[in-house]
C-alpha cells in the first residue's frame, strides 16, 4: 500500500479530484481502500498571479494558499493515479506543484 501526497494550486484542486474519481484506478474492483483527504495549507509554490500572494505574519514570509492532497491506494494503482494528478494539476508553470509517493508499512482498518 502507498500514500500519494500532492501539493496543488487552489485553482486546480477541483479538476484533480474530479479526474481521480472518474479514473479506472479509482473505480476498479478491489480498489476500495482509497482514502482521499484534502487540506488547505500555506505553502511556497510559485504564485500564478498577484492574487495568490499572501504574507504570513506567523511565518514572516510570503506564502500562497495551496492544497495538500493525501491519497492511500494499492501498489498496482500508484502509477496511474500519479499520472492523473500530474496531468490535472498542471498550470503551465515550471513548478506547478509536487507529488510524493511513500510506502505504508501497516494499515489497520477501524471497525
Amino acid at each position: 500500500m502507498k500514500e500519494i501526497k500532492a501539493y496543488v494550486h487552489q485553482n486546480r484542486i477541483a479538476e484533480v479530484i474530479s479526474a481521480l474519481k472518474s479514473s479506472v484506478a479509482w473505480t476498479a474492483v478491489g480498489s476500495g481502500e482509497h482514502n482521499l483527504t484534502v487540506y488547505m495549507v500555506k505553502g511556497s509554490l510559485v504564485p500564478l498571479d498577484d492574487g495568490e500572494r499572501r504574507y504570513s505574519v506567523e511565518l514572516g514570509d510570503e506564502v500562497i494558499n495551496e492544497y495538500k492532497l493525501e491519497l492511500h491506494c494499492g501498489d498496482d494503482h500508484v502509477e496511474e493515479l500519479v499520472k492523473i494528478i500530474v496531468a490535472a494539476a498542471r498550470t503551465g508553470q515550471a513548478n506547478s506543484g509536487w507529488v510524493y509517493v511513500v510506502d505504508i508499512a501497516t494499515a489497520v482498518p477501524i471497525f
